[in-house]
């Protein structure tokens, strides 16, 4: 019963995953596709392009960041949403436009910091951070609970 349980639950974080990647496709840029996903910690990255419609609003940069030390998992939405093995600290930006509807409800940006070692050698969740336009607007300290979201309008 235990592993029909934990394998439901792994599947249905997948859809989440890929079903919450946003609306409507993009057709690919001159360069035939998107940027990289990340790169190194501390590496400088020209921000990725949100493509706004006519009815969207400015584009914003917008910043999530995991602190800590060591190695960790990620579960993130920001541009598009991804699940990666990275070495911490780690930061990806991106400059997005609210698009349609995006603008009133807001569009979820949401960065899901694993577990990471503590100094004590116990096991504790990885701090994270969102940063829209340069103002910290969310922030939760190595060994709290919980993602760190924001909508951003």
């Amino acid at each position: 019963m235990r592993k029909t349980l934990t394998a439901s639950a792994f599947v249905l974080a997948a859809a989440l995953l890929t079903g919450c990647g946003g609306g409507e496709e993009e057709p690919a840029g001159a360069d035939g596709g998107k940027a990289p996903a990340t790169g190194a910690a501390g590496e400088a990255k020209e921000p990725e392009k949100s493509g706004g419609g006519a009815d969207g609003g400015a584009a914003r940069e917008v910043t999530i960041e995991v602190t800590g030390t060591g190695a960790s998992t990620v579960m993130y939405t920001l541009e598009d949403s991804g699940f990666e093995k990275v070495t911490l600290p780690w930061k990806k930006t991106a400059a997005i436009a609210p698009r349609g509807a995006e603008a009133e409800v807001g569009r979820l940006v949401l960065v899901t910091p694993g577990s990471m070692k503590a100094s004590d050698g116990t096991y504790v969740m990885a701090g994270c951070t969102i940063t829209v336009g340069g103002e910290t607007v969310v922030e939760k300290k190595p060994g709290s609970s919980g993602p760190c979201s924001y909508k951003l309008k």
